[in-house]
């Protein structure tokens, strides 16, 4: 077992994909703006042409990757200028017109255009929920399983280990989308996953700030199809971009433990409230998800979900709160929170709330909500 191993995850995050120390060198090296390189006589070398490769990403990359798979040598990290860019790429590199894929039902809002999407392109699509380890029922014949647990905006579990020797015992590759988790809650390589796919947007950059994605892989020709699919269609990171998450990562462990603990916080504030129906969050030890999520998971995030009566109580909440932002996305430093049926894309009750905790302090945090509730039900 390596170094990289055995440390903390505050310590791997602080160090993570930076250079071997050189005098008079930065300890971080600022982003390389560079469309081309000096590339005399026959081509070899790291870096040939900016949509190829860059020093930043390289640096980002190995930080990722340290994190997804702490002490593993044979792994490879890809970064991408989204997280739906880095999804795409996994799905359209291993995907062909006759192939099977199995979705979750309750995943990611935009999940039913990637779904019209493979439909054109000739590829069978079946779907069933993440909660039961539904996805098992309609493996058979697939040749990739994608799992996102814990589900957005539900916040179901599924057991990773389980669906993995499943699908693989069947022939099928499995991609876990790790964004709410983020490495710091979840390893999905370790848990039997060949990809491991995130929205770097979110928690682990932390800031709100930045579009950027990832995807860690652990077999050498499966990365080698999604950086094939990375090049042709072109969908790279800016180094800025690529910098500034390499700069966020430093601060995740700090950003996570007091955000995980906001969201348990305010989860057990809302527990008992009769104004307060599906309220979710793994953290919780009476949550649904709870055994499984404990079972596989470090962390369980800063997402808590919760319905109120009607979309006009939801709205009068969201209007009444004051240290929360109404925005869309989760993980930032900044806690946020939407009726999520604004956007039409997901299966939930008009009164349905997603909430991300952020950094604030949890007194404040908690009782602007519990105010906000009670204004809104006034």
């Amino acid at each position: 077992m390596t170094q990289s191993a055995q440390i903390g995850d505050g310590t791997r995050a602080v160090r993570a994909g930076l250079p071997e120390a050189a005098k008079n060198d930065p300890t971080l090296p600022g982003p390389v703006f560079a469309a081309h390189f000096h590339l005399p006589g026959d081509v070899s070398g790291p870096y040939t042409y900016g949509r190829d490769d860059n020093p930043t990403w390289t640096h980002l990359e190995r930080a990722i990757g340290e994190l997804e798979a702490p002490g593993q040598e044979d792994v490879d990290t890809l970064v991408f200028a989204s997280g739906m860019a880095a999804i795409s790429a996994v799905l359209f590199s291993q995907l062909k017109a006759g192939d099977v894929v199995v979705l979750p039902s309750d995943g990611y809002q935009v999940f039913p255009l990637v779904r019209e999407q493979l439909t054109a392109f000739g590829i069978e699509v079946r779907t069933a929920p993440t909660g039961g380890d539904a996805q098992l029922d309609v493996l058979d014949g697939a040749k990739l399983l994608w799992i996102e647990t814990p589900s957005n905006p539900g916040l179901d579990v599924c057991d990773v280990r389980r669906l993995a020797e499943a699908a693989h015992a069947r022939g099928a590759l499995v991609a876990v989308d790790n964004t709410l988790a983020t490495p710091l809650g979840q390893r999905p390589l370790e848990l039997g996953a060949d990809f491991s796919v995130a929205s770097g947007t979110k928690q682990l950059t932390g800031h709100g700030d930045i579009l950027l994605g990832y995807v860690t892989c652990r077999d050498a020709e499966l990365t080698a199809s999604v950086r094939g699919w990375r090049k042709i269609v072109g969908a790279i990171p800016g180094p800025m971009e690529a910098w500034l998450a390499h700069r966020s990562l430093a601060t995740l462990q700090l950003r996570a433990e007091r955000q995980n603990a906001n969201a348990l916080a305010l989860a057990l504030a809302l527990r008992d409230r009769d104004d307060i129906e599906g309220l979710r969050y793994p953290g919780l030890p009476d949550d649904p998800s709870h055994k499984i999520a404990a079972q596989q998971m470090r962390r369980f995030g800063c997402v808590v979900s919760f319905t109120l009566p009607t979309r006009a109580r939801a709205e009068g909440f969201m209007e009444a709160l004051t240290l929360v932002d109404d925005a869309t996305s989760f993980g930032g430093v900044r806690s946020t929170a939407e009726r999520r049926r604004r956007w039409g894309g997901d299966d939930v009750p008009e009164g349905f709330i997603r909430f991300s905790a952020g950094a604030e302090d949890p007194d404040d945090l908690v009782a602007d909500v519990l105010r906000a509730l009670d204004e809104a039900a006034a």
